[in-house]
């Protein structure tokens, strides 16, 4: 990006200058830095990761069991074809396969470790971001100033996930855990264990601690939608040993795609049927006898809450062989050896997990300032999917909700290449997102899921209607993406044009 860094601009001696500062580096911030790389030769980047390590959500989690919830073609680069056997993947194949595609592509060398963006300052008078970071555990500061600012962080917290305030939480005398916190010396071997929760993370804890625990069970409130896929993919294995690589990759993924599209659209359109599909596809996977009701009859239509994969049925074999139950209800109260529930039944528990779901967090948590002003992220509108409105040279990857993340962060990031091409061909020096009629408002992630609700005002917010939309559609952002134009709702600033910004 030679011409946007034409304009040398005067910075503290103490920053690091750069064309493109990447925040996060997970599997959107990797995926970013590549289309960077290949899109916009020439430009300098670096990526800031508060943690120690890359991968993101798959270096931090550590619980038994943990995997993607989405099959490995769609949630793999596009760019980087998927080798491994399986299509559910382990959570250490995953962070593997990110830590190799920064290394093959010389990512690795653009990361700044243990460096976690606090807070962004936008000034209009030089067109320029300036980024302050902390780094490592004495929280030592530090300063990058960028052009482009693109926040690849994800959208909850890394710090903590959510806690309820149990009752009796403080007589209970064995463990409680949270997944996002797992501690590496948990021994529940022999133990009786309780997991509360109905969502990816419990039915992903129950049979993989079930092998080992004397018994787990999963208490939820309400029961979760779910579908059992195979773990491995026998149309994929058969087309991986027939074609090359990449073609392979490309016909399996759009498998994959067009498949999932069809069983969303299908739940959307016809909730009444896809009920009636998807309950008797777990009732054939129970034990002779069991009734679907109350633990797997869902209040809500399928897709209205993300649907949980459970590979090759492993939670089912879990309840059939004996060593896992589930039992609806709720908790009136902690006691020293367990959980009291709302019916008057008590469960026995040496170990009792929290899967009680995720915090909500807008761009990793970082305050953004425009001019001065601040910028409460959660009273903006969300352009493309990946810009903000009246936030110059700044970009946020979100993915999808009812498909793999990949799909739409992919997108994204080569929509911000298009933007910071556009720039550089005509001499531009900033890009903003601007409201030029009154937008109906509506939540950005469209799910009733427990911890969408509880940070809906923290996110971003989005309209009825395109520009301002984030669809969940990948077939038709992959076709505005490729026909539509990336600038119809920015307004462009050139030095000459622009009077100096008001503070």
């Amino acid at each position: 990006m030679p011409d946007l860094a034409a304009d040398p601009i005067p910075t503290a001696p103490e920053a690091e200058t750069v064309d493109v500062l990447i925040v996060g580096a997970g599997l959107s911030g990797i995926g970013a830095a590549y289309r960077l790389q290949t899109m916009c030769p020439g430009t300098s980047y670096a990526i800031l990761e508060g943690r120690a390590a890359l991968g993101g959500t798959w270096d931090l989690f550590k619980y038994p069991g943990i995997r993607s919830d989405s099959d490995m073609f769609t949630l793999g680069y596009p760019f980087r074809p998927w080798t491994g056997e399986k299509s559910i993947a382990d959570g250490a194949d995953i962070w593997a396969y990110i830590d190799d595609t920064a290394k093959e592509y010389g990512i690795d060398r653009h990361i700044r470790f243990e460096h976690r963006a606090v807070a962004a300052s936008w000034d209009s008078d030089e067109a320029r971001w300036t980024v302050e970071a902390t780094v490592g555990p004495d929280a030592e500061p530090a300063r990058f100033s960028c052009r482009f600012l693109y926040l690849c962080s994800g959208y909850y917290r890394y710090e903590s996930g959510y806690q309820p305030d149990f009752p009796g939480r403080q007589d209970f005398t064995g463990q409680l855990v949270h997944p996002q916190a797992w501690p590496e010396d948990l021994d529940y071997e022999g133990k009786q264990v309780v997991i509360i929760g109905s969502g990816a993370t419990a039915v992903t804890l129950v049979p993989a601690m079930a092998g080992t625990a004397a018994h787990v069970t999963m208490l939820q409130r309400s029961p979760t939608w779910i579908a059992t896929l195979p773990g491995k993919d026998p149309f994929a294995d058969l087309v991986r040993r027939l074609l090359p690589a990449k073609l392979a990759h490309s016909i399996i993924r759009w498998k994959n795609v067009l498949f999932t599209s069809a069983f969303y659209q299908f739940c959307r359109r016809r909730p009444k049927a896809a009920r009636r599909v998807m309950t008797r596809m777990v009732a054939a996977q129970l034990p002779k006898g069991y009734d679907v009701d109350p633990d797997f009859n869902p209040r809500y239509d399928p897709w209205d809450q993300r649907v949980c994969l459970v590979p090759d049925g492993d939670l089912f074999r879990a309840i059939k062989r004996g060593s896992a139950d589930i039992v609806t209800d709720t908790i009136e109260r902690f006691t020293p050896t367990g959980i009291d529930l709302t019916s008057g039944r008590h469960l026995d528990a040496d170990i009792v997990v929290s899967a009680t779901g995720l915090t909500l967090q807008a761009g990793g948590g970082i305050a953004v300032e425009v001019d001065g002003n601040p910028v409460d992220l959660g009273r903006t509108y969300v352009y493309k999917g990946f810009m903000l409105s009246d936030v110059p040279n700044l970009a946020m990857c979100v993915g999808y909700t009812n498909a793999s993340w990949t799909l739409r962060a992919d997108i994204s990031s080569q929509e911000v290449c298009k933007v910071i091409n556009h720039l550089d061909r005509h001499g531009y020096r900033s890009a903003t997102p601007t409201v030029r009629e009154a937008i109906e408002q509506v939540p950005i992630l469209d799910l009733s899921s427990g911890y969408v609700q509880r940070g809906k005002d923290v996110m971003p917010q989005q309209g009825t209607k395109a520009p301002w939309v984030l669809r969940q559609n990948f077939v038709l952002d992959l076709l505005s993406s490729k026909l539509g134009d990336v600038t119809e709702g920015l307004v462009f600033d050139r030095p000459a044009d622009r009077e100096p910004a008001r503070r």
